[in-house]
């Protein structure tokens, strides 16, 4: 009997030695696959990207104001992009727009920057936009000015000599209407087809007049869900209403009752309008208005059109008025691109 107990009792021992090396030899060898195993390769994202593109327009419209006496611009841009990482892009870039000036300005030259931090759903977009307006020509008072400082070229911003008022209304343009502002965006992605924005914009010199300048405005997007339109084309529906402050300009523009300069009115102006996209490109058809009158735009545009017709105003004493803030309809069709994107 002893020896049936010893027997079993050796069996057992055995077997168990037999699974403890058979399981053992399976761990080391998947200790083996896990040390030596060759990690998967991730590609490297270059955080890099730019961004241009260029569009025709039938009127280059800026905040209810036309650039290019109702008639059609050219447009170009370039913006390099630095991703730090997902969620915060840093950006400069330059843009070009063809325009039609008082003061003959050969374009606008568009220089800017800023930082673009997003929090899920809302997006922000901080910078600083300067507007530049090269070859421009002074045009004011020629001898001695009915008063003191009205009209005068001279100075850094004004150019030495100057012209006798612009042809046909006599109004005054300074040689550089160059200025800077400093802007924050936010914008809310509700969903897919639905988002809301703001924007605020700040000069202490807006165009050179001398006045300050605060523009803030609201805007909202309903993009179109897809497979609607034919031929594979996207579309949008887009709106914007904002309000244009303006300071008191300085004696350059100044009155007889106002020598040392004009406080100009502020403003309400507001566009909407729907697009079509298709690949990289863009078709935008927008109405554009203020509520500025003729003879209130003027003097703050000193628009080299502008006609006679009665529109005096406190800010305004010769009566010529001027079309250049009433409404205005305007057909844009742009290319927008990425390096990241369309050039890969």
């Amino acid at each position: 009997m002893m020896g049936i107990v010893m027997k079993k009792v050796s069996l057992s021992v055995a077997a168990l030695v037999a699974l403890g090396l058979t399981t053992g030899a399976a761990s080391a060898a998947d200790m083996a696959a896990k040390v030596y195993k060759k990690a998967p390769v991730v590609a490297a994202v270059d955080p890099w990207d730019i961004a241009f593109g260029s569009a025709i327009m039938s009127d280059y419209i800026f905040r209810g104001v036309t650039q290019s006496n109702h008639k059609p611009s050219v447009t170009a841009y370039f913006e390099p992009r630095y991703n730090i990482n997902p969620n915060l892009q840093l950006y400069v870039g330059s843009s070009f727009e063809s325009i039609s000036f008082p003061n003959r300005a050969a374009a606008e030259v568009d220089i800017y920057g800023g930082i673009r931090p997003t929090f899920g759903p809302v997006a922000f977009d901080f910078g600083v936009w300067g507007y530049l307006y090269p070859g421009g020509q002074c045009f004011g008072s020629v001898g001695a000015p009915a008063f003191p400082g009205s009209g005068v070229c001279n100075g850094p911003d004004n150019g030495v000599p100057g012209v006798g008022g612009l042809p046909g209304n006599g109004n005054f343009a300074k040689k550089d209407a160059s200025f800077y502002e400093v802007y924050g965006k936010v914008n809310y992605t509700f969903n897919d087809m639905f988002q809301m924005g703001g924007n605020v914009f700040y000069s202490p010199n807006f165009l050179n007049t001398g006045a300050n300048g605060t523009y803030a405005s609201v805007t909202a997007k309903v993009t179109g869900p897809a497979n609607v339109l034919p031929w594979g084309m996207g579309f949008y529906a887009s709106g914007e209403f904002g309000r244009q402050w303006l300071g008191t300009s300085d004696a350059f523009y100044g009155t007889a009752a106002f020598p040392g300069g004009i406080n100009y009115a502020d403003y309400n102006t507001w566009n909407i309008g729907i697009g079509f996209t298709k690949s990289v490109f863009t078709l935008d058809l927008r109405y554009s208005d203020t509520d500025l009158n003729k003879g209130n735009c003027n003097a703050f545009t000193s628009d080299h059109t502008a006609i006679t017709g009665g529109n005096f105003t406190p800010i305004n004493p010769t009566g010529i008025g001027s079309s250049w803030c009433g409404a205005a309809f305007i057909a844009k069709l742009g290319v927008d691109l990425t390096a990241a994107t369309n050039l890969k």
